[in-house]
Order: structure tokens, then C-alpha cells, then sequence
């Protein structure tokens, strides 16, 4: 069941699978590590829903729920 990283609930860990929108918020996304075949953990949510913090590579960043909403992901260990 394919969904994005703005889907995901606190403690969920996620595969991504692609990285869509704009070519600017692409090249950022992948440049932070959010890789295709790399697993993200969201870690906690702004009280008022962005952003979002994620867990990758052994660091956290952050990200608005829009630019969550670009990540295509799978469960861990999918194709």
C-alpha cells in the first residue's frame, strides 16, 4: 500500500520509494538523505501538525507536511 511520509503516525518507520514535486524540493529532499531505499522514522509532529521531524541516516530533520506529502514510501523491507 503505497502512501507518503505526511501519512505517517509518531514512531511509524517508512521505505522510501520516490521523491516527486518541483525540481528545487526534490534536489533538497534527496540532498537531506531522503533516498529512495533509504527508511525514515517520524519521530513527533508539531503540536499543530507541521512540521514534521524524521529520523534518517542517524540524524533528524524536519520537514513541512507538504514537503512530507512528496515522499512516496513503503513498508520497510518492500521492494
Amino acid at each position: 500500500m503505497a502512501r507518503t511520509l505526511a501519512q505517517l503516525k509518531p514512531g511509524d518507520i517508512a521505505r522510501v520509494s520516490d521523491v516527486t514535486g518541483d525540481a528545487a524540493l526534490t534536489q533538497r529532499i534527496l540532498e537531506m538523505g531522503i533516498l529512495p531505499g533509504n527508511d525514515v522514522q517520524l519521530v513527533r509532529v508539531a503540536p499543530l501538525g507541521d512540521p514534521m521531524e524524521f529520523a534518517v541516516l542517524g540524524y533528524r530533520i524536519s520537514l513541512r507536511k507538504s514537503e512530507a506529502a512528496c515522499v512516496q514510501c513503503a513498508e520497510p523491507g518492500a521492494a
